[in-house]
């Protein structure tokens, strides 16, 4: 049973209670405990909080001795954002890539497994899915995050992710709301803009969203954009017309709304995180989300001070900063009646088995006889794969040189997630070499440390970047047999001997290319 320490008001209580903070460290800060005791109801987890999966089992429990209905989140939507497995790339192709399937049950199971592992080490809150519409093939944040650019395709798959995602008793937080797939510009590093009319929005970006509150999604995070057409003023995060009168009355959603990182710059740098995170509650956000970039015990001081402060001033009544402490207690209690697994199962889920390949059945693990709940990522990867052979296909028999042509990571995924095809191919083919190649002179350079080995030129987002695309016309006019595998949003016509689109940077679709490069 949890106690709250003597001492603490409530409306202390409360202000702690809205606040879901990061840490430092695998293990919980003696500060972060005495929180918890003092009304503290959330954690969120990331990437460097992650080592084994006992270790985070351990990390949950020791979260849970203090509280135990503690909400732990974390942002694992697999494919190209994992932080369960962000040293290895994940088991799970992301989202991009179970559109490019659509296939709802497949999208179910995978959910359902991931969940089944989140839960399994004590994590109840994920957020995720992304419901956003890739309706801007520039969009530098969203991409293979999103389902797809067809509003019914990721309507549907959002409300399939929902419903596997929560029948495994981890809470879903639906994001971004109302929508950031119409953007060019990364929240993390400014504000985004949407000049989309009403009506667009309305048959176009609250499709999903629509379909996931149908699904029974437990939580919704809201985005850090304008929206001039639903909010002039204000940025979806701290717009009382979008968040109180949009989501809670038109759509008519009462589960918990989450914000973004208020660390971000679109609300750091314009309203600062205290008054932003005060204008949120303000507007009908419940639980603050901190701790991306700012995880200290001095930064949940602040913004505990700050909502009591405002409340007292007058500025945040204290019964909205009540009514948004209890949907976090609510949906606490909704978790803590759910989570039955115990924290034994792998993160990393074991060696993947079957014998699936593009255009199996949607039979999620009916391939030799093999477990769906090992095999789910891996099937859905390799069903992903669009291969497409060129004029000069030929087999690849030796080891060849993998070209890895890097971008800059955006945020959201991070640079420490290790992505391609390399690893794998090293292991089917031996012998293989790599390298990383970036900016003008990649091509060239690529070329030149391939030597006489066979290329096989690994490129994410190729449209959005002319370097890549350049290097891409030096590699195939010098070498047409080049293999061409693109990990991102594939726009371009495919180019190349054996043209690879993954759909995703994930581990198993990096396992699936590399089974096809080698004919496996």
């Amino acid at each position: 049973m949890t106690t709250i320490a003597s001492g603490t008001d409530t409306l202390t209580r409360d202000a702690l209670a809205v606040l879901q903070p990061g840490f430092t460290g695998t293990s919980a800060p003696s500060w972060l405990l005495r929180r918890l005791g003092e009304g503290l109801a959330s954690v969120g987890l990331f990437g460097r909080n992650i080592a084994t999966p006992a270790q985070v089992a351990a990390l949950t429990a020791q979260l849970r001795a203090e509280r135990d209905d503690v909400l732990v989140a974390i942002d694992e939507e697999g494919g190209d954002v994992t932080r369960l497995e962000v040293r290895t790339g994940s088991s799970f192709p992301g989202n991009h890539a179970l559109g490019a399937v659509d296939d709802t049950a497949l999208t179910e199971a995978v959910a359902h497994e991931l969940g089944r592992r989140l839960a399994a080490c004590g994590v109840n809150l994920n957020w995720a899915p992304s419901a956003d519409i890739n309706s801007n093939v520039d969009n530098p944040v969203i991409g293979v995050r999103s389902f797809g650019a067809d509003t019914s395709l990721v309507a549907r798959h959002t409300a399939a992710y929902v419903s596997g995602l929560q029948s495994a008793g981890v809470a879903a937080c639906t994001k971004h709301f109302p929508g950031h797939g119409d953007t060019a510009v990364d929240s993390h590093h400014a504000m985004p803009r949407i000049d989309a009319e009403l009506p667009v929005l309305e048959s176009r970006e609250l499709v999903p969203f629509r379909a996931a509150i149908e699904a029974g999604t437990r939580a919704v995070m809201s985005a850090h954009i304008l929206v001039p057409a639903l909010d002039p003023v204000h940025p979806a995060t701290l717009s009382r017309r979008i968040l109180t009168g949009l989501l809670r009355e038109e759509l008519g959603y009462d589960g918990l709304i989450v914000t973004d990182g208020m660390e971000m710059q679109a609300i750091s740098a314009t309203y600062g995180i205290e008054r932003g995170s005060v204008l949120a509650i303000a507007a009908g956000a419940d639980a603050i989300c901190v701790g991306g970039g700012l995880s200290d015990e001095p930064t949940v001081l602040r913004l505990r001070d700050a909502l009591v402060a405002a409340v007292r001033s007058g500025d945040l009544p204290e019964e909205r900063l009540a009514d948004a402490a209890a949907r976090v207690r609510a949906l606490a209690a909704w978790t803590a009646s759910t989570q039955t697994t115990p924290p034994s199962a792998s993160v990393n889920g074991g060696a993947p088995g079957g014998t699936s390949g593009p255009g199996s059945s949607s039979a999620v693990g009916s391939e030799a006889g093999s477990d769906a709940s090992t095999d789910v990522g891996l099937v859905a990867a390799r069903r992903a794969l669009t291969v497409t052979r060129g004029a000069h296909f030929a087999p690849v028999t030796e080891a060849p040189y993998v070209a890895a042509l890097t971008p800059v990571a955006n945020i959201a995924v991070g640079d420490e997630t290790p992505w391609g095809v390399a690893a794998e191919l090293r292991r089917m083919l031996p012998g293989t070499e790599t390298g990383s190649f970036t900016g003008e002179r990649a091509g060239a350079e690529a070329l030149a440390a391939a030597g006489s080995r066979r290329v096989v030129a690994v490129v994410r987002d190729a449209h959005r970047h002319t370097w890549m695309a350049e290097a891409l016309d030096i590699l195939l006019t010098a070498r047409p047999d080049t293999v061409v595998v693109e990990m991102g949003v594939p726009q371009s016509p495919p180019r190349g001997a054996l043209h690879i689109a993954t759909h995703g940077a994930a581990r198993v679709c990096g396992l699936a290319a590399a089974e096809a490069i080698a004919g496996a």
